[in-house]
């Protein structure tokens, strides 16, 4: 019996299978930096308490509920493109990316917060972590905000599918980074 290509392994994945590598490595290499955050945490559990006391909690809440609406506004693109309608495709992709930049406008601001108080990376090996982990994910936020700008000029089924698995990886990463960072004593 030949394998057909409906029998390779990967031909279920939605999108394309580079980006599955890429969105997995992302993931190793954001839960590595959780991973050693939790580590360095248990060496000042006061310290990191301490800190951890700065940061807007309500702020990132309301990140979390703006992203995760953003994630589903990327998945309605995607039933859109399925369904050949273009206009209601670029709507979403638009209120999504919209979304996103709410996200990183809040970031900013937390960002700005901190400076203005005279806390940088070096403060605290806590603010070291914080900026490294919500920076690197703040850039892939970026990173996501030019796919969908891209995908807005060519909404193929195909290409939102790739690119909402990527922004559904940015959405997953948040939903990690928020409660390790901004709740867990």
């Amino acid at each position: 019996m030949t394998q057909t290509q409906t029998d390779q392994p990967f031909d279920q994945l939605p999108g394309d299978l580079m980006m599955w590598i890429l969105i997995v490595s992302e993931l190793l290499v954001f839960g590595a930096g959780l991973l050693a955050f939790m580590a360095v945490r248990v060496t000042d559990p006061a310290g990191f308490a301490l800190a951890q006391d700065q940061l807007h909690r309500s702020a990132a809440g309301i990140n979390t509920v703006v992203l995760v609406t953003s994630g589903y506004l990327a998945a309605r693109a995607v039933g859109y493109a399925n369904a050949g309608r273009i206009a209601a495709t670029r709507w979403a992709l638009l209120a999504a990316g919209g979304l996103g930049m709410v996200f990183l406008g809040i970031k900013f601001t937390e960002y700005a917060e901190k400076a203005a108080l005279g806390i940088r990376p070096e403060t605290h090996p806590f603010y070291t972590f914080y900026y490294l982990l919500t920076g690197f994910h703040a850039a892939h936020v970026i990173a996501g905000l030019v796919i969908f700008a891209l995908l807005a000029l060519r909404p193929t089924p195909r290409n939102l599918q790739v690119g909402a698995a990527f922004w559904h990886m940015v959405d997953l990463v948040w939903v990690l980074l928020f409660p390790v960072i901004y709740l867990l004593r």
